[in-house]
Order: structure tokens, then sequence, then C-alpha cells
């Protein structure tokens, strides 16, 4: 009556993917997951929908909390407002408008220049200048060299110090990553950030016509028939699991029979990381709509490519000569102190992380499977661990579960319901959630290789 617009969502739930009634519904929480709660609503104002899927998995949701609140809000080299900007940066450059609008309000929160967010070319010259290790750790690592390095720590007025850069790098490899889980999971923005809302007249039934112009279903619909979902019989599905589960026995028996000579697992990497460069998503697949935020980084063309096409050769990353555990941990501590720690507690939770249980299954060893995922995304970014068989990631990861991990790891804007929906059909919405996890920590470690390398070498 008084001509007030009252903004109504426009999702139902945190997730696109996941049905509303599958989530954790807020008020109905356990102990431990209202605390986690109340951390995230004191650290970010809010409880987003990263955290109310991410709940599914309170372990590592606590230590996610922790890191992220560690890098944008306790000390450190860089101050408040840039360390928004560089997740803006990171956010936009797969052109995640859900991470980037929450860090527009964080920026400006914390005092930051809102000239800055008309583009990347109106903030000061020493963040512009990580535009370009912003794009290379984004879509192709492999690239970065000690030359990248020294030209940030040596232009003069704008330098950069080992310390700022340290906490710059962790800072773009957690949003980098954090966007491939926001779409992986197609989480929906809140209801009050950009595309969370609609304005529409009340209506009697579920929805209105507007609704319905505008692809919107009631929430029974959506459910019922999932758009793009991919109809599958249940006996199919079943099937699905009981052969998963039947090659992880055979592969466990031929671990223990015979070992492959060094020479044949040199070889099966090769096989693999060449067989990954043609995984791709299929090319009519639409990337969720998103707002134009190609603003906050430069050279727009400029995305991943697989590291061994039209004939360049990259190096294999063996990680015998430089790993997270004995070389990357120690150089993010010392420069960083505190991070390391709390980054390496984060990987060691979500590959470790196990119920035990697969789809129906209970008792289960999942580990073979879970190494598998981590060693493939791996794999896909080059990096070659020598003692494992990377035979055995055919074995266990089906081309369309292999095409959702490429798709949510390296061009996660490309990330669709019907990716999500036609792996692993029989299993419950939670593994998926810890697959996207799996996903998140080994694409942020795969990065974080590649500069602290770079890193390392410039140093030295």
């Amino acid at each position: 009556e008084l001509g007030i617009r009252i903004p109504r969502p426009l999702g139902h739930g945190p997730s696109r993917f996941i049905p509303e009634k599958e989530t954790i519904q807020v008020g109905k929480e356990d102990a431990t997951m209202h605390t986690l709660f109340a951390e995230s609503f004191a650290a970010l104002g809010r409880l987003d929908n990263v955290t109310l899927v991410m709940v599914f998995h309170p372990q590592y949701l606590e230590s996610f909390l922790k890191t992220q609140h560690y890098l944008l809000q306790m000390d450190g080299p860089l101050p408040l407002h840039y360390r928004h900007y560089i997740g803006i940066m990171a956010a936009a450059r797969h052109q995640c408008s859900y991470l980037v609008n929450l860090h527009v309000n964080d920026f400006l929160h914390v005092g930051g220049d809102p000239k800055w967010l008309n583009g990347l070319e109106n903030a000061p010259q020493k963040l512009q200048n990580l535009g370009e290790l912003n794009k290379m750790l984004a879509h192709r690592p492999w690239l970065i060299t000690k030359e990248h390095i020294e030209q940030l720590l040596k232009t003069e007025e704008n330098s950069w110090s080992l310390a700022e850069l340290i906490h710059a790098v962790v800072l773009l490899t957690h949003y980098h990553s954090l966007a491939s889980f926001t779409f992986g999971c197609g989480i929906s923005p809140e209801i009050d950030c950009e595309g969370g809302h609609t304005f529409r007249p009340p209506s009697v039934s579920n929805y209105c016509i507007c609704d319905i112009t505008n692809g919107y279903h009631g929430v029974d619909e959506i459910h019922a028939n999932p758009a793009g979902s991919i109809p599958v019989s249940s006996t199919e599905s079943v099937c699905e699991v009981e052969a998963l589960m039947e090659k992880m026995k055979q592969l466990q028996e031929c671990r223990d029979e015979e070992e492959a000579s060094q020479e044949e697992m040199a070889t099966r990497f090769e096989r693999e990381k060449r067989e990954s460069m043609f995984v791709c998503s299929s090319e009519d697949e639409e990337s969720a709509a998103t707002r134009d935020v190609s603003r906050h980084f430069e050279d727009t063309s400029y995305g991943y490519k697989d590291f061994s096409r039209h004939g360049m050769h990259v190096p294999t990353f063996r990680v015998q000569d430089y790993s997270w555990e004995d070389h990357g941990y120690s150089l993010v501590n010392r420069l960083y102190p505190d991070v390391g720690q709390l980054l390496d507690e984060k990987f060691h939770i979500a590959y470790n992380l196990t119920y035990n249980t697969m789809a129906m299954h209970k008792d289960v060893d999942t580990s073979m499977l879970r190494r598998a995922i981590w060693n493939y995304i791996h794999c896909m970014f080059g990096i070659r661990y020598d003692d494992y068989d990377y035979g055995e990631i055919n074995q266990l990861l089906d081309r369309s579960f292999k095409v959702y991990i490429k798709t949510v790891v390296c061009t996660p804007e490309k990330t669709t319901k019907r990716m999500y929906d036609s792996f692993w059909r029989q299993f419950e919405h939670s593994e998926k959630v810890h697959v996207n996890l799996l996903l998140v920590e080994a694409r942020m470690q795969a990065e974080l290789l590649y500069a602290l390398r770079a890193i390392t070498r410039y140093m030295t």
C-alpha cells in the first residue's frame, strides 16, 4: 500500500545444486555447528551461504574460518583494505560476483577508497603490479618464474616486501580456490546481495507469473525435476558405487602383489598428464550468468590453457624437489608467522577427512579414492609424486567425474548443475561437498607450490 518494494529471495536455500531440505537448517544445528555459526557471524557480520554448505563438515569449516579470519583481520604485513581488494581481484579472475560483492562491502567497511572499485587502473600502482601474478596463479601457475617475483620486489617506490608478497600470494590462492568451491557447490547469493533477490508483487500461490517468465519456479517443482539433471535409475547408480568399490579392492590387491618400476610409474604419470588435456567441459555448457566484474582485473582474454598445448613443454614439478611439507610450509611460516601452521592444518583436514562411508556403505577405507582425486588435480598442474601409481586414477575416476573436477578447478565459472548431478549419482550431497573441499585445497596447494618455489629461487 505504501509502494515500498520488498525484496524476495530468488533461490531456495544456500545452494542451487542441493535441495534446501537436505542442507543443515539454521536453528536445527547441533552445539558444535551452533558455535561455528556464531564464529562465522562474528567474523563476517553475517551467516553466509558458503558457511551453510561447508557446515556439512564442521571440522573443516572450523579450520577454514580460523584461517580466513587470520588472513583478513589479524595482524599481518598488509593493511586491511588491501586484503579485501586483493580478495576482489582474485575472485574477479573467475567472474565470481558472489565473492566480489561480499568483499566490495568489506573493503568499504574498513575504509577503502570507493574510487578503486571503478577499475584496477584506479588502484595504487603497487596493487596494479600484482595483476600479472594474479592471472598466472589463477590460470597457468606453472609459468611463474623468479623473474616475476623480482619485478614485484624491485620496483622502486611501489615495491613489495617479501612478507607482504607472501600475504598477497596466500590471499590470491585462497580466493581463487574459494571461487572453485562457490561455483562447484552452486552457492546462491544471499537475499541482500546482487542476484539474490527480485522485486515482485506477492502472489497467491507459491510463485507468480513474473517468476515463471524469469525461469524461477516453485520450490517443490525445482526439486521434483531439477533443470538439466540426468534421469538415472537407482539400480544403475547403485551399480556405479558397487563397481567403484570393487575397483578399489582390486587395486589394493594388485598393490600388495607387485609394485611397478620407477620408469613405468613415470610413464603412467606422463600418460595421465597428457590425457587430462583432453578432458574438457562441453563447449555448449553455459556458465552461470554473472555481472560484469572484469573491471577488477586486466587482460580479460587470458584464461586457462593446458600446459602442453602447441608444443610448449613445461617441465614436470617433482614433489621431492619442492614440497609443501619440506619447503613451502617453513617459508610461509618464517615470513608470515602462524599462517603456514593454519594452512597446513587445513590441507591435512581436507586430505584426511573421512567418515568411512561411501553412499550407502559403511566401514569403507576411502583413502585410495581421496588420494586419486588429490593427485589427479596436481597432475593437471604438472605436479608429480614419485611414489604414486597414476594408473589408479583412470580406474577410480570416470569421465564425467574428471570433467567436473577439471571444470571446478580450472574454469569454475563454467560449472553447471548438470555436471554436479552427473557424477557419483548415488552419493550423498555431503560427500559431493567433501569432494569440493578436496578440490579447493589441492588447487590452493598447487598454486602455492609454484609461487613459493619461484620466491625460493629468487631468494637463493
